[in-house]
């Protein structure tokens, strides 16, 4: 009998027994660790050496799941792009450990010119990309595989001020829908991924595939990678909705919002090898989100919390999250990251994290 949507395993490892919450991915028997091993780092801020000690640490941690993409390392470039699969593939050979792991990967959107020329997603370029995902990778089939980005535009990476979907053809979307699923089928059926997923879409979208697969016969969307924040929670609503009837699960990108929640780029400050110190882009720390950024570092000053941790562990306390994809630059971070699962927050520390969203709801 398998088990439940959500139950507790013991883990013992060289760093001591730990209890880690497994969740299932949408209504599959796929069971994945509620804390998600991110790799987008790998091939920038972090070395092949670096990615490798990440992964057995994480795994001697009793995580067992793992999301990259083909546009990584991040942010994107396209003398970077492709190395982090490589970095996974490269400890997959020289462990041979690759069943040790749920491994996500995700075929890039429409845009980037040095990834198929920036075509979207279509029944050719899904093969062409999965092709390329299984090759780095070193291996043979992919758990989940996601659209990274819908060809009709997003509302994410702070689109949401200036989205317009307006200018959508219906007919046209939903037609390369159900193109883009009977391909994933195929793909299912070849043995070459075992479920699929979305990213960073709509309640609509989620909608429109779920209603074909179901018309179809076709692969069901088992999760949808969506920011995910104590700056951003635009899931709470009608995405919270479709995840609880429909079984889509949240694996969060973000939760940290790039590293501005653990207070680092308050006042200014830019630390040396950060995101915002590589890439100048951290839109997630600006006039006004600072001042809900500080008032979530006091807070959790206030209980004696780390505030990474608080932040993670709020996350979790939400029944829509299947997994909550973290990140880190060195062990210490990751640490500090995987244990956050450990961390049950009161019922006062709750509150007040509720208290400052309502005075800044929306500040990203």
């Amino acid at each position: 009998m398998p088990p439940p949507l959500a139950y507790i395993k013991t883990i013992n490892s060289p760093f001591g027994v730990t209890l880690m919450k497994f969740n299932k991915l949408g209504r599959t028997n796929l069971e994945v660790s509620e804390i998600c091993l991110g790799t987008m780092t790998w091939g920038e801020q972090n070395s092949e050496q670096e990615a490798h000690e990440q992964i057995e640490f994480a795994l001697d941690k009793g995580v067992n799941f793992m999301d990259t993409a083909e546009l990584y390392a991040v942010p994107p470039k396209a003398h970077t792009q492709g190395l982090t699969e490589k970095y996974i593939g490269s400890w997959f050979k020289k462990s041979g450990q690759r069943d040790k792991w749920i491994v996500a990967t995700k075929i890039s959107g429409a845009g980037l010119p040095w990834i198929r020329n920036g075509d979207p997603i279509s029944p050719k370029s899904i093969r062409k990309a999965l092709e390329g995902n299984l090759k780095r990778l070193q291996t043979d089939y992919v758990d989940l595989y996601q659209l990274h980005w819908p060809n009709r535009g997003s509302f994410h990476f702070q689109n949401a001020w200036t989205f317009d979907a307006s200018k959508q053809n219906k007919n046209e979307t939903i037609s390369d829908m159900l193109a883009i699923l009977e391909t994933l089928d195929a793909l299912v059926r070849e043995g070459k991924i075992r479920h699929v997923g979305v990213s960073n879409e709509s309640t609509w979208g989620i909608a429109q595939y779920l209603k074909l697969a179901e018309e179809n016969n076709l692969p069901r969307m088992v999760t949808v990678q969506n920011e995910y924040s104590l700056l951003q929670r635009q899931f709470d609503l009608d995405l919270a909705e479709l995840s609880h009837h429909e079984d889509v699960g949240l694996l969060a990108w973000s939760p940290l919002a790039a590293g501005a929640l653990s207070g680092k780029y308050l006042d200014g400050a830019t630390p040396k090898g950060t995101r915002k110190d590589i890439s100048n882009d951290m839109w997630r720390h600006n006039e006004f989100s600072e001042p809900a950024i500080r008032a979530y570092i006091n807070l959790a000053a206030d209980y004696n919390l780390d505030p990474n941790q608080m932040a993670l562990a709020y996350c979790l306390t939400k029944p829509f999250m299947a997994s909550v994809i973290i990140g880190a630059t060195n062990l210490a971070q990751l640490e500090t990251n995987i244990t956050a699962h450990k961390l049950k927050l009161s019922s006062d520390v709750i509150a007040g994290i509720e208290a400052i969203y309502r005075r800044f709801p929306r500040p990203i």
